[in-house]
Order: structure tokens, then C-alpha cells, then sequence
């Protein structure tokens, strides 16, 4: 990609420099006219987009004003990037910093993705204090130096940077339809006459081995799956972890093509997350948190994936398993009970065939999605940190 940057004018300057941390209160939010909250919680990571907020009549102890066209910064935990472009009045938390551009010297278009910057983040990162909830302060923040380009060219990347912003809602949009379309699936598709059998009738379920200080090392030290690798049809695998498994528990254990993953202890609303392994890793095996199904000779693989994640989103798992005060367990034994179809082989597949042919659409969609975010993380590298492309 070819940017035709010209940065002879470009000049280096300190982000205290060009921008102001503004520190406007509002005592009585409801008499300026503000009704909405904005909390650490609000901003998502990676998002500049506040897709939600609180409400000043549900009570509140913040005081620090939010105008449209300021930018939002999370102070606290700056590692998990929260940055947000202020669209509408608020109030919001202390811990977050409201940043205002100097307008004859930076636009306040761009500065949100200066802000969201690697160079940003890890000057931020670099100045943070505490162990538990490590802070940044402005003072340091103002020190941060980067190359500031003319207004003029400030303008031209303001708008592509927007542009690609307003593709990728578009994207996310499309995919939160896909995703509603895929659960009325999954919700509608099971005719209600099929003949019923329990799980443990169904297919084989095990639970996986104990994560324990003695299995830390061994003579068979092998890749495991665990919940953090589990998520809703799919497989998180940049962080496999390993542990020692026994011959007898090598067994056990081994994960096969086909095999369904479910979260056994999860938050409560996520047990029986599940996803399929399909051989992605070779000699792979389980971890206690997770429960697998094989399937028996009288369910497709596929068709019993369908009906687990159909369950998943009925809120089936969260019913029957074991709560306690911020844990489910969803444990083998609940699990083995709970109720499952069993038609014909030909009307498993047809279902299957059409959750699969909607999953794929989704798919393809978030790898859309995917691919926008590593354009805008090429841009930002690439413009305001003078990577090479």
C-alpha cells in the first residue's frame, strides 16, 4: 500500500504540546442537561465507539464532563487499550482521562488514533505505577513525543482512518446479524417430535485431568486444552499449555477428530460454551475444566455440536449446573442426564448442512472483520509511528 506521505514538514512535539487533559466537573449532571454514565466498563477494548453507557438516575458519584469530539482514555490497566471518541454529554469515571485537541495545532479526528497507538500505549504502559490496578498519570502522558503532520495532511488521514472505522461498524453490524440469525437457527430447527434419549445414551462423556503441581513435568509432557481455549464454535489456540500425562491417562485423556468441548467450569453464563476439535493439534489432550462428548453410532458429530450450542444459548447448561456464588459447574454427571434428540441419520445431517452453511457466511464475515483490524493496526504503525510499510 502506497500512502504518498510527504514528511518533510512534519514536526516532532510533546502530546501535552497539542493536546489538553480536560478536568470540567458537573456537580448536578441532571440541571446541565446530562443524563448518561460513562464507566471503565463502557469502553471496550480496541473500540472507539461507546456502544454503552449508564444512566444518571440509577445514582452516581462521577463527576468529570464528557463534550462530543473529546477523547477517552482508561488510566487504569492502560494494557487493555481502552480508548473511546466521545459522541454525545456525559459524565464519566476518574479513572478515565478526557483529552481535548488544540484545534489550530491538531485535529480532534485524529486524535483519537494517535491515542490508540502502539507508541501511545506503551509510553503509557511504560509510566503506569501499582501492582493490583496500575495507574498512568497526565503529567507523564504529556511527555509522550511523536511527529505531527500539518492540519492539512492531518485531514487526509483523519478521513481515511474514519473511513476504515465506519467499514468496520458496518462489518460488526453484519456479523451481529449473522450471529442472531445462526441462534434463531439453532433455536427453531430441532423438531419438536423427535425421539428423545439422555446424553450418556447418546455418546461417551469424560472429564479431563486434574491440573495438578505434580503434572507440571514428567516423561510425557503433552499440549492440553483448557477453558481459556473454548470458546462458542471455535478454538482459541495461541496459548496452548502442557502437562505430564501418565500412559494409562494418555488414554483417557486424548483428544480425537470429532470430539465436543464444553466449559464445565465457567462463569454462569458461559458453561457449555462448547466448540468440535478437529485434530488441530496432534496428541492433544483435555484439562479438568473441560467436558468431551464423542459422539456414539447414533449421532452425528455435527448434529450433536448443533444441539449442545442450541442449549448453550436456551440457557440449558446454565439451569443445570452447580452454582456457586460466581462459578458454574457443569458437572459429567448433570451433563450425562440432560435430554437429547436422536433422529435419523439423513435428518441430522439435512440440520447440520444448514447450521454449517450459516456458520460459514458468519465466518467469512468475521474474517472480514479480522482483516479490517489488521489494516487500521498497519495504518496506525505506519502513519503516525513512521513504520515502514
Amino acid at each position: 500500500m502506497t500512502l504518498n506521505l510527504d514528511r518533510s514538514a512534519w514536526r516532532r512535539v510533546r502530546f501535552g504540546d497539542v493536546v489538553t487533559n480536560v478536568n470540567e466537573t458537573v456537580k448536578e449532571p441532571t440541571t446541565a442537561g446530562i443524563d448518561r454514565v460513562i464507566a471503565m466498563e463502557h469502553l471496550d477494548s480496541g473500540e472507539l465507539k461507546i456502544a454503552r453507557s449508564g444512566g444518571v438516575t440509577d445514582g452516581t458519584t462521577f463527576t468529570r464532563r464528557v463534550r462530543p469530539g473529546q477523547t477517552l482514555f482508561g488510566k487504569r490497566r492502560a494494557y487493555q487499550r481502552k480508548v473511546a471518541y466521545a459522541e454525545f454529554d456525559a459524565i464519566c469515571s476518574g479513572d478515565i482521562l478526557v483529552f481535548e485537541a488544540q484545534q489550530n495545532l491538531l485535529l480532534p479526528e485524529l486524535l483519537p488514533f494517535l491515542v490508540m497507538s502502539d507508541g501511545f500505549f506503551e509510553h503509557a504502559l511504560g509510566t503506569s505505577a501499582g501492582s493490583l490496578s496500575p495507574r498512568t498519570r497526565w503529567s507523564d502522558l504529556a511527555r509522550y513525543e511523536f511527529d505531527l503532520p500539518p492540519l492539512s495532511e492531518q485531514r487526509r488521514i483523519a478521513d481515511l482512518l474514519w473511513s476504515l472505522e465506519s467499514t468496520r461498524e458496518t462489518t460488526k453490524a453484519t456479523a451481529r446479524l449473522g450471529q442472531v440469525v445462526e441462534v434463531k437457527l439453532l433455536e427453531e430447527a430441532f423438531a419438536p417430535g423427535w425421539p428423545m434419549k439422555t446424553v450418556a445414551e447418546m455418546g461417551n462423556v469424560q472429564l479431563g485431568q486434574q491440573l495438578h503441581p505434580k503434572y507440571r513435568s514428567g516423561p510425557n509432557v503433552r499440549p492440553y486444552l483448557r477453558v481459556a481455549n473454548v470458546g462458542d464454535d471455535c478454538l482459541y489456540l495461541d496459548d496452548v499449555a502442557s502437562m505430564d500425562f501418565s500412559d494409562r491417562g494418555a488414554e483417557k485423556f486424548r483428544l480425537q477428530s470429532g470430539d465436543i468441548l464444553l466449559n464445565e467450569g465457567q462463569s454462569i453464563e458461559l458453561v457449555g460454551r462448547c466448540a468440535m476439535f478437529r485434530g488441530e493439534i496432534p496428541d492433544c489432550y483435555m484439562q479438568k475444566t473441560l467436558l468431551r462428548f464423542r459422539s456414539g453410532p447414533d449421532v452425528l458429530p455435527d448434529f450433536a455440536l448443533a444441539w449442545f450450542r442450541r442449549c448453550f444459548y436456551l440457557g440449558n447448561f446454565s439451569e443445570t449446573a452447580k452454582r456457586t456464588t460466581s462459578m458454574a459447574h457443569l458437572t459429567a454427571v448433570r451433563f450425562s442426564a440432560m435430554p437429547m434428540p436422536c433422529p435419523p441419520k439423513r435428518e441430522q445431517r439435512a440440520l447440520a448442512q444448514r447450521v454449517e452453511a450459516v456458520g460459514q457466511a458468519l465466518a467469512l464475515v468475521r474474517q472480514e472483520l479480522s482483516a479490517l483490524q489488521r489494516l487500521r493496526s498497519f495504518l496506525l504503525r505506519t502513519i503516525l509511528e513512521g513504520y515502514a510499510a
